[in-house]
């Protein structure tokens, strides 16, 4: 077995050296894979699953939200009174796990009917399409309705935030 004489007047054997620099070889590998592999979950947000999707009740806030939003717009501009209006059997055909802004959120499609009560008559829609951008907020007690927006300065897209109002549920009385 060879020896190798340092400058300290030590003296090593040449295996325990070659030993000592193949452990160093290896640690230096496995921080760097470690260091990729880190550096590769980082740039990658995972999708939110989808048991934490938005419930109906939610969905159907967030489209009467829209729909308030466009008949507002749309009476103030013809001048007339805003219609009163129903919604019911909404079908959600896909939902899609997403993340805007590096936060989870769900992008939602589907159909719904839709009943209109103006001032002389009624109108049924039949399935009319929905495209919905949800956003559960930090807390977990509160949903935003997500609208992509295009910014008049810089004509970039952005994305535009509004608070979905749940109606308020009272607990049932004890007779």
């Amino acid at each position: 077995m060879g020896e190798q004489t340092f400058p300290t007047g030590q003296s090593f054997p040449v295996d325990l050296i070659n030993l000592i620099k193949s452990y160093q070889r290896r640690l230096l590998t496995w921080l760097t894979l470690g260091l990729i592999c880190l550096s590769l979950n980082a740039c990658q947000s995972s999708p939110p699953p989808l048991e934490f999707a938005p419930d109906g009740a939610v969905v159907q806030q967030a489209i009467t939200f829209q729909l308030n939003r466009t008949q507002t717009a749309l009476s103030q501009h013809l001048n007339a009174p805003t219609p009163d209006f129903e919604i019911s059997k909404i079908n959600v055909k896909n939902i899609e796990a997403i993340a805007v802004d590096n936060l989870p959120a769900y992008h939602l499609t589907g159909g719904y009917d839709l009943k209109l009560i103006l001032p002389r008559q009624t109108v049924t829609q039949k399935q009319n399409p929905f495209d919905l951008y949800l956003q559960r907020q930090s807390e977990g007690k509160s949903w935003r309705l997500l609208k992509r927006d295009i910014d008049p300065r810089t004509n970039e897209e952005k994305w535009g935030s509004y608070l979905v109002e749940l109606e308020a549920t009272e607990p049932p009385s004890a007779s």
